[in-house]
């Protein structure tokens, strides 16, 4: 079987041929390398590329595309895209918040600058991670639940289910806009001296 038709081996040969790679590139630099602090921004990077990416996802592509398509469509596209999609967003938004804060905790113990931009992206960052399990989870939980109930036997979808829609979209949006300074001041941290 080719590991390059199943994301979570392409997942795990990316994480090898990094550690290859790092290997090989760091072996005479090995002395004077920060370990801890590559390894958690490394992680807080990559969780952040698959957390921002399927917001931008949801948000520039998904949202349109969902709303262009009929009854039975959605029923059926949504219990088959929605669990999992939600799933690596969830939990990429976790990942990048927690490794974020380890990162900032473990840079400015060993004197880190730019404390104020990167805090400033991490405050908003937190926001959005709230707005992830708080807001956004839940509603489209119940979303999923009900066009998977209406897929299964007919069932009516509940009227109270564009609201749960209109709330996951503007906490959805909310995090898009909130992402554009959160970016800027995450990347910004670095270049104050």
């Amino acid at each position: 079987m080719n590991p390059l038709d199943n994301p979570n081996q392409t997942i795990g040969l990316g994480v090898v041929l990094t550690i290859v790679l790092a290997g090989v590139f760091m072996a005479g630099w090995a002395s004077d390398m920060d370990y801890v602090g590559m390894l958690l921004r490394w992680t807080h990077f990559l969780a952040g590329i698959t957390w921002i990416g399927l917001l931008y996802f949801f948000n520039l592509i998904n949202a349109g595309f969902l709303k262009s398509l009929d009854g039975p469509t959605k029923n059926a596209v949504i219990p088959k895209l929605m669990p999992a999609a939600l799933n690596w967003f969830r939990h990429g938004a976790t990942v990048t918040v927690l490794a974020g804060l380890a990162l900032y905790g473990y840079m400015y113990s060993k004197g880190g600058t730019g404390a104020v931009a990167v805090g400033i992206g991490g405050l908003l960052g937190i926001i959005m991670l709230v707005n992830v399990h708080a807001i956004i989870w839940p509603n489209q939980k119940r979303i999923i639940e009900a066009v998977s109930k209406t897929a299964k036997d007919g069932t009516p979808a509940p009227a109270e289910m564009a609201g749960w829609g209109r709330t996951a979209l503007l906490a959805s949006r909310v995090n898009f806009m909130l992402s554009i300074p959160m970016l800027f001041f995450m990347g910004a941290g670095s270049h104050f001296k």
